[in-house]
């Protein structure tokens, strides 16, 4: 690791601990050559994931999608922004587990519905209003009645 201050590559690791986010590594280190110390982060390099959109083009998965969406359909109820981070961290856990280096887009609407649907009935209902595409009012008295019943 270079010196950020001298450009040495003569430094070493002084301290290494888990970084706030529990997703990475925060070590202290000290240049030999300068006596100067500076922190680096180490993080898990992941495989990019690709989304497969309904009409079948594929793009690089994009967390700030889904926390738009989310904040969409939560506007203006009594869910904080600690909540909707905790669900999209959720989505994003389940959607990475599942190992696989694409994902159809499907799936994580459906994902992301059922987390709603725990958090907020009202923000679900918003949220399933536009991914579902619903046509008319007869469709959406159908999925309010699933809820209900």
């Amino acid at each position: 690791m270079k010196c950020p201050f001298c450009s040495s590559e003569n430094t070493r690791v002084i301290d290494s601990r888990p970084a706030d986010d529990n997703n990475s590594i925060r070590r202290r280190r000290l240049c030999d050559d300068c006596g100067k110390r500076f922190t680096t982060y180490e993080k898990v390099e992941t495989i990019p994931l690709i989304v497969i959109k309904k009409d079948n083009i594929r793009e690089q998965y994009d967390r700030s999608k889904i926390e738009a969406g989310v904040l969409r359909a939560c506007h203006k109820r009594p869910i904080s922004a600690d909540q909707i981070t905790k669900l999209v961290d959720e989505v994003e856990v389940e959607i990475f587990n599942r190992e696989e280096k694409e994902i159809p887009s499907t799936v994580i609407g459906e994902i992301l519905m059922d987390k709603l649907k725990d958090l907020d009935s009202v923000a679900y209902v918003r949220f399933a209003s536009v991914y579902r595409e619903f046509k008319d009012v007869n469709t959406f008295m159908n999925e309010l009645k699933k809820m209900l019943g």
